[in-house]
């Protein structure tokens, strides 16, 4: 266990229901499931180290105090909060995706 604790919003699961989907689709399920247990371990790597992120492209996201954990394909969009002493994911997308717009609307 870290030392922080990880936390996930509706909306981060439910984008990383999408992805898994997607690649259960085109790839089958059990390179879907391999890829949710790869993903699972690098969010929960965050409780260890929250501040492997960096900062994102985009201002209007840095300027909300996003952090983004860059994994092989996706980008997993979190806040580090030092207070509570939890790690709150907001998003995981698709780094090929135009994400701007889904982050905004959190």
């Amino acid at each position: 266990m870290g030392n922080y604790t990880v936390i996930r919003t509706d909306t981060a699961d439910a984008l990383i229901h999408k992805i898994i989907l997607d690649i259960a689709e085109k790839f089958g399920a059990d390179v879907a499931l391999e890829k949710l247990d790869e993903l699972e371990k690098q969010i929960m790597s965050l409780a260890d180290n929250p501040h492997i992120g960096t900062a994102p492209r985009y201002m209007i996201l840095r300027r909300q105090g996003y952090k983004v954990l860059i994994t092989k394909k996706n980008l997993v969009f979190y806040k580090i909060d030092e207070i509570q002493k939890m790690v709150i994911v907001y998003a995981v997308v698709d780094q090929r995706e135009d994400y701007l717009n889904i982050i905004r609307g959190l």
